[in-house]
């Protein structure tokens, strides 16, 4: 679909880089010659995503570990990146955390733990990023990674709809005030496109997603090509002129069926119990790659 090298000479950041759909899309770009940049909390994934990646596709991959909640953390990355790899060419902000609770049950921690990563991260990154590139005149592309959740609402994810809904927001405000300076920022809502984490999270049951293929227009998921090619072609630059935008990519389904998780409607408490129990054993797994001792910082090839 894409020629060989379009991404040459671009330099391009995936937050949220080292699993899923970040790795997916830090994999085509590299594919099409990109440098990349991947960042997240769990430095041991990214090293070993980094040494996959190369060792897949050529190029170079260079990784940072970074706590996208902390501002002057992720500022201090950004500096590092421009000060030993030189200014980016673009940014997708894929970073995000979410799990399913009835929002009576939800605690203030519980909310913020979604909320500071998906609305105050992305914020965090796309400011660092910007302003750089105002500073030195370069132009610039960012790509964040929301939800059809955004115009449907969605029943018991709501830190994370709220919270895609402001990046959704960020994207078109962004979009006109940093348009003059040639800075492009659009959005993907992707559907569902199964990760390991996600399932996980959001659909903690034996038959996670049988009802959702047959709800869905097309029958069925996404495929992960899909979504990395309408990556590649919102940050190609013969797509200057397309700012602004929100791009949802579920084979119909936000049009046919609206909101996701509404099939929790009818959950017992019990079932809520055992969702909780699935989703809390994913998080303790989480925790215990981010505290596991990482090999020594991986600087990539190049």
């Amino acid at each position: 679909m894409f020629e060989a090298g379009l991404f040459g000479g671009h330099r391009i950041l995936v937050t949220g880089g080292g699993t899923g759909l970040g790795k997916a899309m830090a994999a085509r770009l590299l594919e099409l010659g990109a440098e990349i940049v991947i960042c997240g909390r769990r430095g041991g994934v990214l090293e070993e995503a980094a040494a996959e990646l190369m060792e897949r596709h050529g190029g170079t991959v260079t990784s940072h570990v970074v706590d996208l909640r902390d501002a002057g953390a992720v500022d201090a990355m950004v500096g590092e990146i421009w000060a030993t790899r030189g200014p980016l060419t673009g940014l997708i902000n894929n970073a995000a955390g979410n799990f399913i609770s009835r929002t009576k049950d939800l605690s203030p921690r519980g909310f913020d733990a979604i909320a500071n990563i998906v609305l105050h991260g992305t914020f965090y990154v796309t400011h660092a990023v910007g302003k750089r590139w105002i500073e030195g005149g370069h132009k610039g592309s960012v790509v964040s990674i929301v939800t059809t959740w955004v115009t449907t609402g969605s029943p018991f994810v709501v830190p994370s709809a709220m919270s895609k809904a402001g990046v959704d927001v960020m994207t078109k405000s962004l979009a006109v005030e940093w348009g003059c300076h040639g800075i492009r920022l659009n959005a993907v809502a992707p559907g569902i496109f199964p990760t390991e984490g996600a399932t996980a999270r959001l659909r903690p049951s034996s038959n996670a997603h049988e009802g959702e293929r047959a709800d869905n227009p097309m029958r069925r998921l996404g495929e992960m090509p899909e979504l990395t090619n309408l990556i590649a072609f919102l940050m190609a630059d013969g797509c200057e002129w397309l700012t602004g935008q929100t791009i949802a990519i579920d084979g119909g389904h936000a049009l046919a069926s609206g909101a996701y998780f509404t099939r929790y409607l009818d959950w017992s408490d019990a079932q809520w119990a055992e969702a909780g129990e699935r989703i809390r054993a994913q998080t303790q797994r989480d925790k215990a790659e981010r505290t596991a001792p990482s090999p020594s910082p991986h600087r990539g090839r190049g």
